[in-house]
């Protein structure tokens, strides 16, 4: 097979690092791609326009694709998928219609609440309400507030807070945008990332994972798009999985198909176990960054092959999926600023730079006037450092002797990825 992965960063060198590794796959191309899966990939650094669908169907005629790997939500919800499969190309990512899962959290609400899938309490405040009406809102939640931005914010359009008046001005700054916002209800409990592919009302599940969304240790400071993951998830019930397919994504699989939107592709359920079990905190439409990173790392299968059978209508034909014993890890480094500001232009130097077993890039580049394969920052989060072990403690030892061997001025990063897990201290209610 020849594969055309759309996208730039860190989730997208690791679809790229597992396609060049399936022996099926002859040529693995990145549109736009980073410099850093050059190794693993030709990139094409002019198809910067991802959402641009004439651009895209362009390409995949250039290649002769035989399958398209969309990797963001942005192209998603813009309809390339849909561009793409009518020029004939195989697609793994979502129509334009399905991706409303994560394009529209009040269309994945009305979703869930149709299948019967737990999920927060919610409601929608438009732009145009007065202050008295987000007040009234307000009143309704509490004493945590989550404030979501109604539409794409790259993970970062979510406040958690017991402050008021902290989650009143979010609501009014995503007001200004344009945008509506949800209020929702605090769910308890430990999150959970589980990736599905699914085609229709067929569902397989990935290995479950574990975000750090806060960009400092102890969960402190604002959110971002992800500073670390791990898998497995040591403290998570038995059968847990079973459970978030069985009562979460089954579901919603089979009421997306009933509404006449089937849903083909990669879909990411974020949930909070409580005392309940399983309850939807966000739906994506596509691999989540940073937990694709070790995720993929873990996955024994050919990855081409399953994500073929997806796009071909064939997932139920796929054998089961194989996986590696042990666990899989990513800290992520980022550049002086994210996610507020980040700032571009600093030199990164390490030994695996070049070892994607070890380093996956996400915002570098290389050097202007470059001699000598020189990288920058280029983004806010740069690098995603992969560490593997028979533990979660290994793992974690693995990574963190990488990450301490790079040096970008002015970076930063967690030290607690995984810690928590590691030391017992995440529980069921």
């Amino acid at each position: 097979m020849r594969i055309l992965v759309i996208g730039s960063g860190g989730r997208e060198h690791a679809l790229v690092k597992g396609l060049a590794s399936d022996p099926a796959v002859k040529e693995v191309h990145a549109a736009p791609g980073n410099p850093g899966m050059a190794a693993q990939a030709t990139c094409h650094p002019e198809a910067r326009d991802v959402a641009n669908a004439d651009a895209m169907v362009a390409l995949a005629r250039e290649i002769s694709a035989d399958l398209v790997v969309i990797g963001p939500e942005i192209p998603l919800v813009a309809g390339v998928s849909d561009a793409v499969r009518e020029a004939g190309f195989a697609v793994f990512g979502p129509s334009k219609a399905a991706a409303q899962i994560e394009g529209s959290k009040a269309f994945a609400k009305d979703v869930m609440a149709a299948a019967g899938v737990a999920t927060a309490r919610a409601e929608q405040v438009l732009p145009d309400s007065t202050d008295d009406a987000v007040e009234r809102a307000l009143d309704n939640f509490g004493p945590m507030y989550v404030v979501k931005d109604d539409g794409l914010a790259g993970g970062k359009g979510v406040v958690v807070t017991a402050d008021r008046a902290a989650a009143r001005q979010h609501v009014f700054a995503v007001h200004a945008a344009g945008n509506p916002v949800l209020l929702e209800s605090f769910l308890d409990g430990p999150e959970v990332s589980l990736f599905c592919l699914v085609d229709g009302e067929t569902v397989v599940p990935l290995l479950p994972a574990q975000d750090h969304k806060r960009a400092y240790d102890n969960d402190e400071g604002p959110n971002t798009g992800g500073m670390g993951a791990y898998t497995p998830l040591p403290w998570l019930p038995e059968d847990g999985v079973q459970r978030i397919v069985d009562e979460v994504c089954v579901p919603v699989a089979k009421e997306m198909a009933a509404r006449g939107v089937p849903y083909s592709g990669l879909l990411y359920a974020g949930l909070a176990w409580g005392a309940e079990g399983p309850a939807v905190v966000e739906f994506n439409c596509r691999f989540g960054d940073p937990e694709t990173q070790p995720v993929l790392s873990m996955l024994k299968s050919p990855l081409g092959e399953a994500l073929n059978a997806v796009a071909t209508g064939k997932l139920a034909e796929l054998p089961p999926l194989e996986w590696e014993d042990g666990y899989a890890l990513t800290v992520v480094l980022a550049a002086e600023g994210y996610p507020d500001n980040p700032q571009k232009g600093a030199t990164i130097t390490s030994p695996d730079l070049d070892d994607p077993a070890k380093i996956l890039h996400a915002g570098s580049a290389l050097a202007e006037a470059n001699t000598d394969g020189q990288f920058v920052a280029n983004g806010g989060r740069v690098l995603s450092i992969l560490g593997k072990g028979a533990t979660l403690e290994d793992a974690r030892a693995a990574a963190y002797e990488v990450i301490e061997g790079v040096e970008m001025p002015g970076s930063f990063y967690r030290k607690d990825i995984g810690l928590k897990a590691a030391n017992g201290g995440i529980s069921i209610p």
